[in-house]
């Protein structure tokens, strides 16, 4: 039974449309103007662009800003083997030694300080694409636990050298050989303080072995603040075979252990050309390696600590051993 019209559920006929109504579109828009152009419109992504560029351009530089000329920064692949250096020491650091760099991104609206500004126009020089991205991307980027700063660098993958031609460029520029290598440790983070700490107290190279360690990454480059710029690292194939043959050059070699025979400040063998071995924080060093040293060394700490961490312990050796070589320097 049809309803009757205007009532829940009644059944009408429908109504054509109004009269009178077609105007209200036009009357709508007039007085508006034409459209802005996509760049002046601040929401826009070309006016974010557009934006960018002057900012950039007021600090000396001319980036590239993802998304103009049809490029925009992309998710890094599976299998892409570059990495991604992150936080400004690092950056500026990796710049300043001419790394290779791929492409070069920051943040959208970052803090202008004097390193940023440097950045840009190193890339800018170079011709090194420079995107602008969110910090979330960034984030992303950076990875877990990641610190960006607001900037970040591709790099291809690190070019180790070779454990005996760093020794001959060392011996062939008159310069006593200090070297540290590494037996077990697995992580990154504690390479890169090794490096930061090397280069700090004049050391020529780090030597990590082929298997079952730390490779530089992203980690480690963040934690060395840009030292792994500047220092090589070298990997031997066999540590142990490696540390031999550094023997028959006329290279000493130290363990660092807690159960060292022989004290750190007593140490007699700092002017000497001396590789310091260091084992990881759980195990120490392998028997192999330590079969292999020269000297056991170790560093006097309370006796409630049971240990140190192996960035920590580097650093303490390498500090000893450059105040001995130079004393008037300490």
């Amino acid at each position: 039974m049809a309803g009757k019209p205007g009532r829940p559920g009644a059944r009408g006929k429908k109504k054509g449309p109004l009269k009178g109504t077609g105007g209200h579109s036009r009357k709508a828009l007039e007085g508006r103007g034409p459209t802005p152009k996509a760049e002046d419109r601040a929401w826009h992504p070309a006016g974010k662009r557009k934006a960018a560029q002057e900012r950039y351009a007021a600090a000396g530089g001319k980036p590239r800003v993802a998304g103009q000329g049809g490029s925009r920064p992309r998710a890094a692949k599976k299998d892409d083997d570059t990495e991604t250096v992150t936080g400004r020491n690092s950056v500026l650091e990796a710049l300043r030694a001419k790394i290779p760099a791929t492409a070069f991104y920051i943040a959208q609206r970052v803090e202008m300080d004097d390193r940023v500004k440097e950045m840009l126009s190193i890339a800018t020089n170079r011709s090194i694409p420079v995107m602008e991205v969110t910090r979330p991307e960034l984030d992303r980027m950076a990875g877990f636990d990641g610190v960006h700063q607001g900037v970040a660098l591709k790099v291809p993958p690190y070019e180790y050298a070779h454990p005996h031609d760093l020794l001959e460029e060392v011996i062939d520029r008159g310069e006593v050989p200090l070297f540290i290598a590494l037996d077990g440790i697995t992580d990154p983070r504690n390479l890169g303080a090794i490096i930061r700490s090397t280069a700090a107290f004049g050391g020529h190279g780090v030597i990590v072995p082929q298997r079952r360690s730390a490779s530089v990454n992203s980690a480690a480059w963040k934690t060395s603040a840009g030292a792994a710029a500047r220092l090589p690292v070298a990997v031997a194939p066999n540590l142990t075979a490696t540390l031999k043959d550094f023997k028959k050059q006329g290279v000493f070699v130290l363990g660092l252990d807690g159960g060292g025979d022989v004290s750190l400040p007593a140490l007699q063998l700092a002017d000497r050309p001396v590789v310091i071995v260091v084992g990881s924080e759980g195990k120490g060093l392998s028997r192999l390696v330590t079969e292999t040293c020269d000297q056991v060394v170790s560093i006097p700490i309370e006796a409630a600590t049971e240990s140190l961490n192996a960035g920590i312990a580097a650093s303490v050796a390498l500090y000893q051993v450059s105040t001995l070589r130079n004393p008037e320097g300490s």
